[in-house]
């Protein structure tokens, strides 16, 4: 389909969309409302660049025909506009092509975002404070909103886990690259000889999904109680406060006793299990569709090291995409978007590559 044809569609389900927006039905649901408001203005952005490229289209047809015209200088001024003309047209099929490709499903959803310490003993808890305290920053910029749901501190400062609940606009979409395993190298202050050490954060980044979004039968979930153990003071051995959830089909487990709130806990539990049972048909279909495809976000995995942060020489590295910037001393003041970006961007190249490839 030429990019005119799909400019003719999305005009088409534009007004659609515009028609929705003023729908009893639509407007009285809050959830529904905000979602065909996203698509709307979505499709705003697209239409816009859209329109200026019809524009220039057209402007490139009119500049061919004065090629034929009998006076020469129409002619060279014909053909000085074609050549700047075709030059934007192929910067705006570039753009256009990149703002058409899909986007995940999770990209609008909140998220359930996770920092654990890892190796490195008190050094680890530290960094994982440190880590807290950097994204915080960013939350605040983004103007997310942000409840703190579990936290356990270190010994001597940071956290061993801290479990937070993050709402606001396009927090997945931003935030899906941060899981697995970030590295710190520096000299610990507790260390007397100078020398620069090694530890590890751990962060997991999971969508919250509605119960719509995924179709699992009651009669399907297994659900048990218990009393949480650990740090957390005496009341986690009073209360059964714990929830465990089973999928008897596919027999995935996922628990939670980060909140001393066995609600909080079920919540917490369940959107656990709709990512490992989302993840387990993604990685299923990503086999079956698009073997020679390795996503950035990966698998979430807490063994994927995804990054390292140097302080001796002020250096962040994403390994993913062989990012390096040397403005560590911005970065862990919240200044996180161009690894944000360079991630996203990198990720729309893979997408766009799979589906050249699959238009060969």
């Amino acid at each position: 389909m030429s990019l005119l044809n799909k400019y003719e569609n999305l005009k088409e389900k534009y007004f659609y969309l515009e028609e929705q927006l003023s729908n009893p039905e639509i407007s009285s649901n809050l959830e529904k409302f905000k979602k065909v408001n996203k698509e709307y203005k979505d499709l705003k952005t697209i239409l816009d660049v859209m329109d200026e490229y019809k524009m220039v289209t057209d402007n490139t047809e009119e500049a061919k025909t004065m090629l034929r015209d009998e006076d020469e200088e129409m002619r060279v001024m014909a053909k000085n506009e074609l050549e700047i003309l075709e030059k934007k047209r192929e910067e705006l099929e570039s753009k256009i092509k990149f703002m058409l490709i899909p986007s995940d499903p999770d990209d609008d959803k909140n998220v359930i975002f996770e920092i654990r310490s890892g190796t490195g003993g008190d050094e680890a808890s530290i960094f994982a404070g440190d880590l807290y305290r950097m994204y915080s920053k960013y939350f605040e910029m983004q103007g997310w909103a942000v409840e703190t749901i579990y936290v356990n501190e270190g010994s001597v400062g940071g956290f061993n886990k801290i479990v937070l609940e993050i709402d606001g606009e396009d927090v997945f979409s931003k935030l899906k690259f941060e899981s697995g395993a970030h590295r710190v190298q520096r000299v610990p202050k507790t260390e007397s000889q100078g020398r620069v050490h090694t530890s590890a954060a751990t962060v997991a980044v999971i969508p919250k999904y509605l119960e719509e979004d995924i179709k699992i039968r009651k009669d399907d979930l297994k659900t048990d109680t218990f009393r949480a153990s650990g740090a957390g003071g005496q009341h986690v051995n009073k209360t059964e406060s714990g929830v465990r959830f089973t999928h008897i089909p596919t027999g995935i487990v996922a628990e939670s006793t980060d909140s001393r709130s066995q609600l909080k806990n079920r919540d917490i539990a369940l959107q656990r299990l709709y990512q490992k049972i989302m993840d387990a048909q993604r990685e299923k279909e990503a086999r079956e569709q698009s073997e020679h495809r390795k996503s950035l976000v990966g698998t979430g995995d807490r063994s994927d090291k995804i990054r390292t942060y140097n302080y001796p020489q002020n250096r962040v590295t994403d390994h993913r995409i062989g990012l390096t910037l040397y403005s560590l001393n911005k970065i862990v003041e919240g200044d996180l978007d161009e690894i944000i970006n360079s991630l996203r961007m990198a990720e729309n190249l893979e997408k766009l590559k799979e589906i050249e490839d699959i238009g060969k």
